[in-house]
């Protein structure tokens, strides 16, 4: 078991409605799980960007304090961040600086809504991979899907 919770753990989430770590922290305190396999229904589709404070070109971690932020919403949006305008990225750990999650009923629905959203976030002060994101989503071979864990390094030329 791994008892850890993933980054990922928003997609599961916004498709089940169920709020994986208010279940976590109430298994450790001793309470049991509230629903069953059985209750667990599926809705729709969702895509998690990471934002990253990073060149988008060279993947070098990109420091710095971030002077103006602004986080994207509307229907089937979600933005975990800890950042804020003024606040300092260090240098010494992970450059992930957010997590942004589209959801809506179809994959078609779900690019769409974080295209808008990727367009929509604003972060100045530091380099982040936010263009590049965009350019995933924008690529068509992406939007088919079928794309396989090699889709980024062949899209780069790596």
């Amino acid at each position: 078991m791994n008892t850890r919770i993933q980054v990922e753990h928003t997609i599961t989430e916004q498709i089940t409605g169920i709020d994986l770590v208010a279940e976590q922290i109430k298994i450790a305190a001793g309470e049991p799980l509230s629903f069953t396999q059985d209750d667990i229904v599926l809705n729709g589709h969702s895509i998690e960007c990471r934002i990253n404070a990073e060149d988008a070109k060279t993947f070098m971690p990109s420091p710095g304090k971030v002077t103006h932020y602004h986080a994207p919403g509307g229907i089937g949006i979600r933005m975990d961040s800890h950042i804020y305008s003024g606040y300092s990225v260090p240098p010494n750990y992970d450059s992930m600086i957010g997590k942004l999650i589209a959801h809506g009923p179809t994959r078609e629905s779900a690019i769409s809504r974080m295209l808008t959203a990727l367009s929509e976030i604003g972060i100045d002060g530091i380099k982040t991979n936010v263009a590049l994101q965009q350019d995933i989503m924008n690529d068509l071979a992406f939007q088919e899907g079928g794309t396989n864990i090699h889709y980024l390094e062949k899209k780069l030329g790596l």
